[in-house]
């Protein structure tokens, strides 16, 4: 069975791209649900204390996250989002170092 599964994706907004950054990032979830590639549960979108941007959704299946990959308007959003940030690892978060990591909702 495929069953959903969850991410956590970190964007840390590049010098003076916080602003862009952001835009996408609340357009981002909305285009994977309009194609099916998410579950109906909303996504979270926190920020760690050092810029970082975290985004945690629920892909409706694993392989609608490999979907994603070949889906024109995801790459389009997908590119637009390396211009102006980073993709981080958690490991790279100052939080991660906490046993349970507290984060501020974004927006």
């Amino acid at each position: 069975m495929n069953k959903p599964e969850v991410v956590i994706a970190m964007y840390r907004p590049k010098e003076g791209k916080l602003a862009e950054l952001e835009k996408l990032v609340q357009k981002h979830f909305s285009i994977l649900k309009e194609y099916g590639l998410t579950t109906d549960r909303d996504s979270f979108i926190g920020r760690s204390s050092d810029g970082t941007i975290l985004e945690i959704f629920e892909w409706s299946s694993a392989s609608a996250a490999e979907k994603a990959h070949d889906h024109p308007a995801v790459a389009k959003i997908w590119e637009a989002m390396a211009m102006v940030c980073e993709f981080g690892k958690l490991e790279q978060l100052p939080e991660a170092a906490n046993r349970f990591p507290h984060f501020v909702r974004a927006f």
